[in-house]
């Protein structure tokens, strides 16, 4: 197949073209510079520039591109930079992917579990209806999605990857708590109660794949593990896989001097319990089922034993 990426050099995109290529796909990679590889293509969602040619005859078109959500406060500068670094991307890449003369069969544009707010013990999945409390992150997906209306108008299947909390030893929230851990600091955040839905990086790349390849998968699609579990199991299976202690809670007081109350009150402190339904009814095999089994797969050294 012939598959464009855009966010193709974060942690999901490195994994995702390299796991393209195993195919033996090709692979076009939209890129803000010009490396001079004819394997990329240019584009500028802030001035609204894109190589729409290199776009024509795509299979599929995988879209990944956005700010960090939970790398720093939120400050309002931030919260503008994360908001627009996603629907500008995603309104000029949808624009340009419904003007070609050979369109992609599919868009699996990215999303986030944040769109389902903060919902306590509450079980989601992609039929669970929008929060309806005030939340940033629920809004940005909110709009992020809708975005991608001018693709699906023009009749490209378009996929929402609602992720959850990718776990990789080399980056994201994995790599983040990695440090504290293996010093024998790292323990729950609060009450520890709140629901971190938790996917293997290897699964993010499967479900995306998944979706590339599954004709009847429209719409949102949650991109979990299938058991999601609270930050204190999270805490003490990542002490288990470590072999260090977790007694002694994070403190919050620090985080939030760190990062901004608002980051730490509706990343760390509230959570949603997300099922990946859409992902189960069609078939999908997780290649991590578990928490754990996610966390040794992502350490070296540390993998589960087979049998």
């Amino acid at each position: 197949m012939r598959i464009a990426v855009t966010g193709s050099s974060g942690l999901v995109g490195t994994a995702l073209v390299a796991a393209l290529g195993r195919r033996g796909d090709e692979v076009v990679c939209l890129v803000r510079g010009d490396d001079g590889s004819p394997a990329t293509a240019r584009w500028d969602p802030e001035a609204g520039s894109i190589d729409a040619a290199a776009l024509e005859g795509c299979d599929a078109v995988v879209h990944l591109a956005g700010a960090g959500i939970g790398e720093a406060r939120w400050t309002p500068e931030r919260k503008r930079l994360i908001l627009e670094s996603r629907t500008r991307g995603t309104d000029l890449l949808a624009r340009a992917l419904a003007g070609l003369a050979a369109p992609p069969g599919v868009l699996v544009s990215g999303s986030a579990v944040g769109w389902y707010g903060a919902r306590g013990s509450e079980e989601c999945t992609e039929e669970s209806p929008p929060p309806t409390a005030p939340d940033f992150a629920a809004d940005v997906c909110r709009q992020w999605e809708a975005a991608t209306a001018p693709a699906e108008e023009a009749g490209i299947r378009t996929v929402h990857l609602r992720t959850g909390i990718v776990l990789a030893a080399h980056g994201g929230a994995l790599a983040r708590m990695l440090l504290p851990f293996r010093l024998g600091l790292g323990g729950r955040i609060g009450r520890g109660d709140q629901y971190m839905s938790w996917v293997a990086l290897d699964d993010e790349v499967g479900a995306i794949l998944h979706a590339i390849a599954t004709p009847g998968l429209h719409g949102p699609l949650n991109a979990t593990g299938p058991e999601p579990v609270t930050n204190r199991d999270v805490t003490k299976a990542l002490g288990r896989v470590l072999h260090r202690p977790t007694v002694l809670p994070t403190p919050v007081v620090a985080l939030r001097a760190l990062y901004g109350s608002e980051l730490v009150e509706h990343l760390l402190l509230q959570g949603q319990r997300v099922l990946p339904a859409r992902l189960v009814a069609t078939g999908y095999d997780f290649a991590q089922r578990t928490v754990e089994d996610a966390l040794r797969a992502a350490l070296p050294g540390r993998a589960p034993a087979r049998s």
